[in-house]
């Protein structure tokens, strides 16, 4: 394990299966003989000690959901909160979750997933947590040209991925301001960059294998680098 400021790891699932072509979320497919969310689960868990896990679902696959992760033999210590109506409300939803640890200090960083992304590495976890912890804020990005690759962000320049992380309170502070505003991000980052501007976003090397599964093909991507390994 990895020694890190305490992290909670936010996954997110509760979307719906829609590009897919599927009548649930992706998430619950199976990829190489688990379900794509538990991989994603235990890739951001994995390198840390004792780390709050949430998982955040569309109500409507509770039951879908508890039978995946039991089938898969995931910890029963991962925590399930309901996501809204955007990406954003959900990561507000988890964010409340957790926040009587996060203003009690118990807390330090959040990363927040694409649950949707599975081979997400336990080390681009480590290195984003590292990141947070060291500049506040941290995200992976791959550099559309690498002549151009700059270690702070430039969204002309580089693509995002997730997991994305930052430091717990400022965190919680923009998302509830965001929300008395109205304010709806495109990604966490967004977010931080509009109510907390003063919070340096380190950029991390991303991972070209780190997509997100959004149509068949990917998913087929998927399953043969997984059988690579």
């Amino acid at each position: 394990m990895s020694s890190h400021p305490s992290v909670a790891s936010i996954v997110l699932a509760a979307g719906s299966g829609t590009r897919f072509g599927h009548d649930i979320n992706k998430v619950w497919l199976p990829l190489n003989g688990r379900h794509i969310i538990s991989r994603s689960l235990t890739n951001a868990a994995a390198n840390f000690k004792d780390a709050r896990i949430i998982l955040v679902i569309n109500p409507d696959d509770e039951d879908f959901a508890r039978k995946a992760l039991a089938a898969d033999e995931m910890p029963s210590s991962i925590e399930i909160v309901y996501g809204g109506a955007s990406r954003h409300e959900s990561e507000f939803n988890a964010l409340q979750h957790l926040k009587p640890a996060i203003i009690a200090g118990d807390i330090d960083i959040v990363l927040i997933h694409d649950g949707a992304r599975p081979l997400a590495t336990p080390e681009l976890f480590s290195a984003i947590a590292d990141g947070a912890a060291q500049h506040g804020g941290a995200i992976p990005t791959i550099a559309l040209d690498q002549r151009e690759m700059d270690m702070e962000r430039a969204e002309t320049v580089a693509r995002v991925q997730t997991p994305q992380g930052f430091k717990a309170q400022p965190l919680l502070e923009a998302y509830e301001k965001s929300i008395a505003e109205g304010f709806v991000g495109t990604d966490t980052a967004a977010c931080m960059e509009k109510f907390y501007p003063e919070v340096k976003i380190y950029a991390v090397p991303g991972d070209v294998f780190n997509f997100k599964i959004t149509y068949p093909q990917d998913l087929a991507i998927a399953e043969v680098l997984l059988l690579s390994q």
